[in-house]
């Protein structure tokens, strides 16, 4: 059922946004929140597989021979013995696990709504260092902000969050098809969606069906306003995923966890 007649297009980031600047009062809250929480959150554990990823550095296995000088230096600083595997080495990593965080820009970015955008993108980033996460923010149309080929730094992902104008309709179901457009990309042996919203749907086709065809799709619904929880729940379960209702940006971090958890 299309509840509009207007045609979703995936906006120019740049066209999008050339010649704006954030409310300072709210970039500056935004990256408060980003760093706080970014500091309190402790990494998982790498797991990260072999193959024409990105080079990380790893403890010798017998594979490689590309020393990481700087690291193998500070390794043999504190063990005057060192064994073979105390050399560190630079091998090329496939992520085992790309993520698109796809946020729900509609209306005004401002008050808890940017407070709990922020919250997410440096909870993921920190949670996913050693792995890829892209970013797409919707309202009637939508923009790919960060591709999992091509990370951007969480500092630069808020930036442009916040200064995406203002807009009134929203197509959750074109969000979620650009981002499975980005997933189905990536050479990530798990690929997921998290999609950040309040699921008040007002433009497009229902998003159930979007939902239904992604892999791994996990739903936090903002609930401080007007939201539609019954919908965010079916895109959670239809998706594969879970459901994570959000009130202030202090929920996001535990419902992340939740939500990522295995």
């Amino acid at each position: 059922m299309l509840l509009t007649g207007q045609t979703a297009r995936l906006a120019d980031l740049d066209e999008l946004l050339e010649d704006r600047t954030a409310d300072p009062e709210v970039a500056a809250m935004a990256q408060r929140i980003a760093r706080r929480l970014a500091v309190r959150r402790r990494p998982r554990e790498a797991r990260a597989e072999r193959g024409a990823g990105r080079l990380l550095s790893v403890p010798y296995r017998y594979r490689s021979d590309d020393i990481d000088l700087d690291r193998t230096i500070e390794v043999l600083a504190e063990r005057p013995v060192p064994e073979d595997t105390d050399i560190v080495v630079r091998e090329r990593m496939r992520a085992r696990r790309a993520v698109v965080l796809v946020v729900d820009v509609s209306g005004s970015m401002r008050g808890e709504k940017v407070k709990i955008a922020a919250a997410t993108v440096a909870a993921l980033s920190a949670d996913l260092v050693h792995d890829v996460l892209g970013l797409v923010a919707f309202w009637s149309d939508a923009a790919l902000l960060a591709s999992t080929a091509k990370p951007v730094p969480p500092a630069r992902l808020l930036d442009q969050l916040v200064r995406i104008p203002a807009r009134g309709l929203t197509n959750v179901g074109f969000g979620l098809s650009v981002a499975r457009a980005e997933l189905a990309r990536s050479t990530a042996r798990r690929r997921t969606a998290v999609l950040l919203t309040d699921a008040v749907h007002n433009a497009g086709p229902d998003p159930r069906e979007i939902a239904r065809r992604c892999d791994e799709l996990h739903v936090l619904c903002e609930t401080d306003g007007e939201h539609d929880a019954p919908l965010a729940r079916d895109m959670a379960r239809l998706g594969h995923g879970r459901f994570a209702a959000i009130a202030t940006h202090r929920d996001v971090a535990p419902a992340l966890n939740r939500l990522l958890a295995g």
